[in-house]
Order: C-alpha cells, then sequence, then structure tokens
C-alpha cells in the first residue's frame, strides 16, 4: 500500500483487507458498467484489474493487480 492509504490505516478510516477480500472475489467497487465488463475480461485474459472504492464523499482508494498477479497495490487516485 501507499503512504496514503497506509495514513488512512493507521487512521483507523480504513482496514485494506475488506477492500482486497472484495477485490479477489471480483466486486469491483465504485466502477461504470464498461470498467465492470473490462475488468471480468482481465481476469481471463491476464490483463490488468483495477477496483475503485469510494470511502466517503472525498476518499476512493483504488487498488490495482498487474497483469502477470505479481503485485497488488492499494493507493489514492491522487498517488497514480
Amino acid at each position: 500500500m501507499t503512504q496514503g492509504v497506509n495514513a488512512l490505516v493507521a487512521g483507523g478510516r480504513l482496514n485494506p483487507y475488506v477492500l482486497l477480500r472484495r477485490h479477489l472475489l471480483g466486486d469491483w467497487g465504485d466502477l461504470c458498467e464498461e470498467d465492470r465488463r473490462l475488468n471480468d475480461q482481465a481476469v481471463q485474459l491476464g490483463n490488468r484489474i483495477l477496483s475503485a472504492y469510494r470511502l466517503d464523499g472525498n476518499t476512493t482508494v483504488w487498488i490495482i493487480t498487474e497483469c502477470d498477479r505479481s503485485v497488488t497495490t492499494l493507493l489514492l487516485p491522487s498517488e497514480y
């Protein structure tokens, strides 16, 4: 996880395991229908997967799993 996400965890605003579980189970969070479809295809084709979870009106956490599945990162959109 990035520094921004780590600050949310340290401040008690985020349990990263809840979001990671959702991502792992194919709950892509707050994405449009087209991005959801692309994620579903990415699972089958080995492409990058992006989930977005809105914590509140101003805070969103992205989770990105790379194509080769070697790394999954939790980050704030501003840290991309």
